[in-house]
């Protein structure tokens, strides 16, 4: 058996495991399947592109089969780190196991851990050490030492915040919400394809905000596209049974179905005959109690419910008085303004516009399409009487919100719109947001379905930032980092200054904040870095950028430094220091890069997070793909302190 008096990666204890296979691998003869199959059997995570190269080398006679000898050096280059091993000897005197006492000092001075004591040290042995004999003394080997630096318990975000952990019976509109724009679709707002799989992605992302775009089909039964354009059609009956099925996945918190109505009071009723009858007891046709509140409920006292967003008739008081009254077949309808949205359809007006100018240089022969109009529609009481917490509302003016709006209502407003409003009057569209909920969408023009930087619309407190989930980029990573916080609920609680009614928080001019932190993080290394795909060998010259999204004075970014020719394992040492005014709204976002020129870099990874959930000390951090995919096992091995500035 294996004993601890030297670490795992001793020669003889390697000798001795491998000497048991040995039969199995034709007398010591492994090939590159065999290689992958006992890497695996070490539990050692791997990239098989690097592993791949590294047979090569060590194949020097060119025959696919490599000795016992050389599967050692390839184990050892992939498993050993140096950067580990030599903090492992910093805190074990003997440098070949640490001690129990050892372990707990490393863990209170380098991870923060102030209250781990011996019980803290002999949970981790017990999880990581993979030596018996070492676990029976309380020992922990660096093979042990190498697992536990590894793991998530070493992770970058904090291990709280990887649940739900902030107060979720606060009001609906004093959280940021995770919503998408145009969710049915998986490419561009003109000619792309509607899906089915737009809903189900979006949802098991955590997604708690979702668009329906419906408008009248064939044999009275409503379609979901993106109106005056060629994108293709999907049937709302298939949407919502969709919904209806991956809606709490991801998140037991409610979900807002936001629908931009443009069908006709007829198939409006098969819309709300569908919603009700597929979302059954999810769907929320009342209030709490049944009795007219005074503010939104919370989060928590609407888990597993289904928000119907979308215009109403009248007031919620009236609808109220008529629960337990059969509206489905009734001819109730009311004069309504057909767009849902701010701007009488920004979205699909700038869409027609493109789509007639790429017609025109293309010299299509399609049909022509009809000019959009502005004109109102009836809307079918069946449907509105479905609307309970969010009534659509044209936004007018803050005076007007101040003076007229119902708790209960909200507005959406293009980005541009937003902009202006983020710049021009900031201080009431802060307080507004205080009160009820904004949700923001691109605008029309953005037809290849690009996004736009959600963080100036967090920072003055919108809840609804909607952007489009299928497309990748810096706006994604942000979302998604912004709402790792919180369990993934796709629910964030917004900072106290941005939910208190006398607020005078202003993003654009930050006085002296108590909050204000400042922030070092020493890049050490990189561990098994996706390959430049420009590269024929596993070979890059990988640099990291980190950079910090928040209010306008936070925002700011730093550059290591290039190491040539190394994607396995390259080592930066490199202290970068920020300081943040407003820590509360930052996101942190670490890149990597292939510095392919002076001028010219490639992605490689990147991984982004709230600033606030970042874990003091030596911390791995894991990449992701523009698509945001785990590429592990890339990662990054940094050491992260925080100071007054």
């Amino acid at each position: 058996m294996l004993t601890y008096a030297a670490s795992f990666l001793n020669l003889l204890s390697f000798t001795w495991f491998l000497s048991v296979i040995h039969d199995k691998f034709n007398k010591g003869r492994i090939n590159f399947e065999n290689t992958l199959e006992l890497l695996t059997k070490f539990d050692i995570p791997f990239d098989s592109v690097h592993v791949k190269y590294i047979f090569k080398a060590s194949d020097t006679q060119k025959i696919g089969h490599i000795t016992l000898e050389d599967f050692r050096g390839i184990y050892r280059t992939i498993a050993h780190r140096s950067e580990i091993h030599e903090l492992f000897k910093t805190y074990s005197r003997s440098t070949k196991i640490l001690q129990l006492s050892e372990l707990v000092e490393f863990v209170r001075n380098q991870q923060f851990q102030t209250d781990a004591n011996e019980t803290t040290a002999s949970d981790l042995i017990s999880k990581f050490e993979p030596i018996e004999e070492a676990k029976r003394n309380r020992q922990m080997t660096f093979e042990g030492f190498l697992r536990y630096m590894s793991s998530d318990d070493c992770s970058i975000i904090k291990n709280e915040h990887r649940t739900v952990y902030q107060d979720m019976t606060r009001p609906l509109c004093e959280y940021f919400i995770s919503s998408s724009h145009n969710t049915y679709l998986i490419s561009d707002q003109l000619i792309g394809p509607s899906h089915l799989w737009g809903y189900a992605s979006a949802l098991m992302k955590g997604c708690r905000c979702l668009e329906i775009d419906c408008w009248d089909g064939p044999g009275n039964e409503p379609v979901v596209y993106h109106g005056h354009t060629l994108t293709s059609k999907i049937s709302f009956k298939t949407v919502i049974q969709v919904i209806n099925k991956y809606a709490f996945l991801a998140s037991d918190y409610p979900l807002i179905v936001s629908l931009e109505n443009h069908c006709s009071p007829k198939q409006q009723e098969v819309m709300a005959d569908y919603i009700k009858s597929i979302l059954g007891d999810s769907l929320v046709t009342s209030t709490i109690d049944g009795t007219m509140p005074s503010e939104l409920p919370s989060p928590e006292a609407l888990k597993f419910k289904i928000i119907i967003k979308n215009k109403k008739l009248g007031v919620l008081e009236e609808t109220l008085e008529r629960t337990g009254t059969e509206i489905l077949g009734q001819s109730g309808e009311f004069d309504e303004v057909q767009s849902t949205d701010d701007d009488l359809d920004d979205d699909a007006s700038g869409s027609e516009t493109l789509l007639k100018k790429r017609r025109s240089s293309s010299k299509s022969t399609g049909p022509p399409r009809k000019k959009l109009k502005v004109k109102k529609v009836k809307l079918a009481l069946a449907l509105s009487e479905l609307v309970i917490y969010a009534k659509s509302r044209k936004f007018v003016s803050f005076e007007d919100s101040r003076e007229n709006q119902k708790f209960y209502e909200n507005h959406s407003m293009s980005e541009g719109k937003a902009h202006k409003m983020a710049k021009s009057r900031v201080p009431e569209f802060v307080q507004h947001n205080t009160r009820f909920i904004t949700r923001i969408y691109p605008k029309g023009t953005r037809t290849s379905s690009s996004n736009y930087n959600p963080q100036e619309f967090w920072n003055v407190g919108c809840q609804l930032v909607a952007l489009n989930f299928q497309t990748p980029g810096v706006q994604m990573d942000l979302q998604n980092g912004k709402f790792l916080d919180n369990g993934g609920s796709g629910y964030v609680l917004k900072p106290e200054f941005l939910r208190r009614k006398d607020t005078l928080f202003n993003p654009y001019s930050i006085p002296g904040n108590p909050n204000a932190i400042g922030l070092t993080i020493t890049l050490i290394s990189g561990h098994q870095l996706p390959p430049s795909s420009l590269s024929r060998t596993n070979k890059a010259d990988p640099l990291v950028v980190v950079e910090i999204y928040g209010v306008p004075e936070d925002q700011t970014k730093q550059q290591s430094c290039v190491v040539k020719g190394n994607a396995l394992s390259p080592r930066w040492n490199e202290t970068l220091t920020f300081n943040v005014r407003v820590p509360e709204l930052a996101l942190i976002r670490f890149v990597v890069e292939d510095q392919l020129s002076l001028t010219s870099n490639e992605f490689l990874g990147q991984y982004t997070l709230p600033l606030l959930s970042i874990n003091k000390g030596y911390r791995r951090i894991p990449l992701l793909s523009k698509m945001g995919v785990s590429l592990s096992p890339a990662s990054l091995f940094v050491h992260v302190s925080y100071f007054q500035p």
